[in-house]
C-alpha cells in the first residue's frame, strides 16, 4: 500500500517517486522519471513529465502539463490551465528534444489561472504571476507581475498580501512595508525585497 492517495483513474508509471501524503487526482498522468516531494496535490487532467522535480507541498490546480525540464521548489501554487514551454522556438517540422530550456519556479511562488511561462525564465521567491500573464523573463523574489508580456506591478508579502511599496526604487534610500496580515516587515533597496527578521 502506498503512503499517497491515487485516484483510480489516475496513471503513474513505473519509477515515478511520489512523497507521503500526496494527492493524485482524477485522469492524472505522471511519468516515470517524475520526482515529487511530500504533500503534493494534482487535480484533474495534470500531466507530470520525466525531468521534472517538484517539492514539498505543490499545489498543481487542473489542465496543467508541467513537461520536462521544469523544476518547482516547496510550497508553490500553479493555477488552473496555467502552462509551462520548454522549446523557445518549436516548430512541427524539426524535433528539438535536445534543445529543452530549464524553468526554475522558487519556493513559495504563486502562478495564476491561464498564466504562460516561457521556458528558461526564473520565478523567484514568492513571487506572484497574476492570472493571464506571460512570463518571458526572469522574476524577481516577491515581485508581482501582470499582464501580456508580463510586467512588474508591485510587490507582495510571503502570505499574499500586496505592499505599498513602488515597483522602481532609485536606491538613494530603502524603503520599508509592512504585511497588513503578518506584520511582516520588508525593506526594498534598489530592485530587491527583502523580508526582514522579527525583532
Amino acid at each position: 500500500m502506498s503512503d499517497f492517495y491515487k485516484h483510480e483513474t489516475a496513471i503513474i508509471d513505473a519509477g515515478a517517486k511520489i512523497g507521503k501524503g500526496s494527492k493524485v487526482w482524477h485522469w492524472v498522468h505522471i511519468c516515470g522519471g517524475a520526482e515529487i516531494g511530500e504533500g503534493c496535490v494534482f487535480g484533474q487532467n495534470v500531466f507530470v513529465g520525466n525531468r521534472v522535480r517538484l517539492g514539498k507541498n505543490v499545489k498543481v490546480q487542473n489542465n496543467v502539463s508541467i513537461y520536462d525540464n521544469v523544476f518547482i521548489e516547496d510550497d508553490v501554487f500553479c493555477g488552473p490551465s496555467m502552462v509551462f514551454t520548454n522549446v523557445i522556438n518549436p516548430r512541427s517540422e524539426f524535433v528539438r528534444k535536445d534543445e529543452y530550456l530549464d524553468t526554475h519556479v522558487r519556493r513559495g511562488a504563486t502562478i495564476g489561472a491561464n498564466a504562460t511561462i516561457v521556458c528558461g525564465a526564473e520565478l523567484g521567491p514568492y513571487c506572484f504571476i497574476a492570472a493571464g500573464a506571460v512570463i518571458t523573463k526572469n522574476v524577481p523574489a516577491y515581485a508581482l507581475m501582470a499582464g501580456v508580456p508580463a510586467k512588474q506591478i508591485g510587490w507582495m508579502s510571503r502570505f499574499g498580501e500586496r505592499l505599498d511599496l513602488p515597483v522602481f526604487n532609485d536606491g538613494i534610500q530603502k524603503l520599508e512595508a509592512t504585511c497588513p496580515k503578518t506584520g511582516d516587515r520588508y525593506s526594498l533597496e534598489g530592485q530587491t525585497l527583502t523580508r526582514l527578521a522579527k525583532a
